[in-house]
């Protein structure tokens, strides 16, 4: 098995502490955003491995993940990864560390994932264009397991209760959206809605923002987190989207999976996120970069759901799973506590093993927190000590 160096992204809305807290590092002052895990083309894991077949004889250097991995795909991964997801590993693993919120954002499933990516491409728009929708032809399902509590929303609330949600605010600009959540079946008055937001006059939709982000900050309690968005993103259409949708708190140990066309945004915590490789976002506010408004509108299911918080189910063997219904990515926990056994996690499957609390170790590696390792397919590893161990791996 192999000791991971990841690198962490310094995108705005993340926290300047959440990481560094969890690493036992000192801040620096900037945002640590993400911690990537896995083959990601944009910032993949690091390792150092034997460069020749005697290891003895032969120099050592560190190399990507995705270089290992393309240098021999079936000894990595196993066959059976191969043959389900290509010679890739299909799954990328996070810390998250919001900050501020992130983009109300929606994900494609595969076949609009392919048929997007395809249209561009006929279309000669460069993968790198800021106007660019899909920047590859895979679909982007996700979920996002709490270490800290962690705040979000997720999927559309019922039109009746964003309207009474809304109608509270007593913003005169916002009675239209009132009336048509009140009077139109469910599906209709969300697309309705949601298509006037992100097409009404900009200057004053800042307007009507504005006084949105005033009321809420008044009336508190269910209204806070929106006043508290608006902070963040003055006079963004995305703050009155954002209305439409369940606000969700997780504790920590609690997930949330985000599937296709499911609106959502995360606004606050510290977590352990796993999703498909695919960097696919389609974006509805809260952000300076493009929206795409009639695709968004082509993708986004828009029915009102319950926001389904997970909990691990526990297995026999110690490990506790996050049930999902994709196979490019599987997430369990193990708890290990003092004096406990070792437990072998040996599989056909390619993993990445994450702590997060206490001192385990895997293998002969020994873990602190925010540190990895990835195991091939087929390598022998026992996991013992005291502390929490993440597992990523995929289903075959």
């Amino acid at each position: 098995m192999d000791r991971l160096s990841n690198t962490v992204r310094p995108y705005a809305w993340g926290s300047t502490t959440a990481i560094p807290e969890l690493l036992g590092t000192a801040p620096t002052g900037e945002p640590q955003a993400e911690m990537w895990m896995g083959a990601h083309p944009g910032a993949p894991s690091r390792l150092t491995r034997s460069t020749g077949a005697d290891a003895a004889s032969s120099g050592t250097g560190e190399q990507s993940l995705t270089d290992v991995i393309e240098a021999d795909p079936e000894r990595e991964l196993g066959p059976a990864a191969v043959r389900a997801f290509g010679p890739r590993l299909p799954f990328l693993l996070k810390l998250l560390a919001a900050g501020a919120p992130l983009s109300l954002q929606v994900h494609p499933d595969l076949a609009q994932a392919q048929q997007g990516y395809a249209d561009e491409e006929r279309r000669g728009v460069p993968v790198d264009a800021p106007h660019r929708t899909y920047k590859d032809a895979n679909h982007k399902p996700e979920l996002i397991c709490a270490l800290t509590p962690f705040d979000g929303l997720c999927g559309f609330r019922r039109p009746a209760e964003a309207a009474d949600l809304i109608a509270a605010l007593g913003v005169d600009s916002l009675k239209p959206y009132v009336d048509l959540l009140s009077a139109r079946p469910e599906d209709g008055a969300l697309r309705e809605v949601l298509t006037a937001i992100l097409t009404a006059d900009p200057d004053e939709m800042a307007h009507t923002v504005a006084e949105a982000a005033e009321a809420a900050g008044r009336l508190g309690g269910a209204h806070a987190p929106y006043a508290q968005i608006a902070h963040h993103y003055p006079g963004d259409p995305g703050v009155i989207a954002a209305m439409l949708l369940n606000y969700v708190q997780l504790q920590p140990g609690e997930a949330m999976f985000l599937g296709a066309g499911v609106p959502h945004a995360y606004l606050g915590g510290l977590g352990v996120e796993i999703m498909a490789n695919s960097d696919n976002v389609l974006r509805c506010g809260l952000t300076p970069k493009h929206i795409d408004v009639p695709e968004l509108l082509r993708i986004v299911r828009f029915e009102a759901t319950e926001p389904g918080i997970l909990r691990p189910e526990a297995a026999p063997t110690g490990e506790e799973l996050y049930e999902t219904p994709v196979d490019e990515f599987r997430l369990s926990r193990y708890v290990l506590p003092a004096g406990g056994a070792p437990v072998d996690l040996t599989a056909a499957t390619p993993q990445i093993l994450l702590c997060t609390a206490g001192a385990p170790r895997a293998g002969d590696t020994g873990l602190a927190p925010g540190e990895s390792v990835f195991v091939p397919a087929d390598e022998t590893v026992e996991v013992a000590g005291t502390g929490t161990l993440f597992r990523a791996t995929v289903v075959v």
